[in-house]
């Protein structure tokens, strides 16, 4: 069994007294500490917060008047931090100033100046206090690091590298540019000649003189040719559609007609014989029915659809021919005793009687025939004298 052989000697007159928890002192400084330790804030995320700076916090938490600019600030700066750490304000305001003895000074007395007195800082230099704001490597903002100690070696390596390749693809690329623009000229033992003082008939008219050349003169239209401006060539155009459109339908295809046969009349009592008819395959083309105005109506002509074909007033003597459709097309008339059809060299109507307004008037050969009658010209002037001032003109 290993036992402690020296002991602890106490005198007779000495009174050990044991100290407990609370016998100890709690400052300001360490339960501020204590209670920003608990919320988990820096210097830096309270003087974010707070809008103060981080060097005031630090001298309230060590109760250190003498960082303050002005001291008239210090109990609004302590109360401030006191209600952040959810402390009371006054308790704290008072520990602060009981333990680093500040004293609220008279605003005409020297302590309350901003400006602070040279002769009292040199006993605080002198004795190895520290001052947050001349001394740089304060404990809660990161020394500021040298220009130097940011930059890599190996990056130094890259970027010269780096310089070398850019030079040398720019030297390359003036080298090649300065081979390119450069001429040279070898000189040649044969003197050239000047194409213009040659004739371009020269040896056409050596080689008239005999056969002896072997070449013989170009022809006048090969010269022609050659020396022909090339602005009065005309050139040749051939339509895209030329194969087609160039056919015939009657010498060619299902409707040419049969050739007949070559008959040799032997006396003039021979009749020649008949064309064999050509077989009809359309269907004969229906009449037209043409609208007539003898005075001026407004009419508006719609298809089977609904579609307006045509719209407008009809003034006297104009005509409308309608379209010939499937599905008969529908008038609608607003002066109805002015609107005639014209159909077969006749005239039928009038539509209706005057000021009427005629609808959905189906606009057919057939049923203009089986509604109205031909058109009595006596009865209407308007449309005699149409029909009068017409005549002349057809025949």
């Amino acid at each position: 069994m290993i036992r402690r052989k020296t002991q602890r000697k106490v005198e007779d007159n000495q009174i050990v007294e044991i100290r407990g928890f609370d016998d100890f002192e709690i400052r300001l400084g360490d339960m501020m500490r204590g209670e920003r330790a608990t919320m988990g804030k820096s210097l830096l995320d309270v003087q974010r917060e707070l809008r103060i700076k981080a060097s005031y916090i630090a001298a309230i938490e060590n109760t250190d008047p003498t960082a303050f600019d002005t001291p008239g600030f210090i109990a609004g700066y302590v109360r401030s931090y006191a209600r952040y750490l959810n402390m009371d304000p006054d308790e704290a305001y008072d520990a602060f100033c009981r333990e680093s003895g500040f004293t609220v000074a008279h605003g005409m007395s020297e302590k309350a100046s901003v400006v602070k007195n040279s002769r009292a800082a040199e006993p605080t230099a002198a004795s190895g206090v520290r001052d947050p704001f001349t001394a740089p490597n304060t404990p809660f903002v990161p020394e500021r690091e040298g220009l130097f100690s940011q930059i890599e070696p190996r990056a130094i390596g890259s970027t010269l590298v780096l310089l070398a390749l850019i030079c040398g693809i720019g030297y390359g690329g003036w080298t090649v540019l300065k081979e390119v623009q450069q001429v040279q000229v070898a000189p040649v033992e044969q003197v050239p000649v000047v194409l213009t003082d040659l004739d371009p008939l020269a040896g056409a008219s050596r080689a008239s003189d005999g056969p002896a050349t072997g070449m013989s003169a170009p022809s006048a239209e090969a010269l022609d040719r050659l020396y022909r401006p090339q602005a009065l060539d005309v050139p040749v155009l051939v339509a895209r559609d030329a194969p087609i459109s160039t056919l015939d339908p009657r010498s060619v295809g299902t409707l040419r007609a049969p050739e007949l046969p070559q008959v040799q009349v032997a006396s003039a009592a021979v009749q020649p014989r008949a064309e064999e008819p050509v077989p009809q395959v359309v269907e004969t083309p229906v009449p037209n029915l043409v609208m007539v105005a003898v005075r001026p109506s407004w009419v508006r002509v719609r298809s089977a659809d609904g579609t307006v074909i045509y719209e407008g007033i009809m003034e006297s003597g104009q005509s409308y021919e309608i379209p010939a459709t499937e599905e008969p097309p529908t008038l609608r008339a607003g002066e109805s005793g002015a609107i005639y059809f014209a159909l077969n060299g006749q005239h039928y109507g009038p539509v209706g009687e005057r000021g009427v307004v005629t609808s959905n008037l189906p606009l057919s050969t057939e049923e203009v025939s089986a509604r109205f009658q031909v058109a009595d010209l006596e009865q209407d002037s308007d449309l005699a004298r149409m029909v009068a001032e017409a005549q002349p003109l057809d025949q």
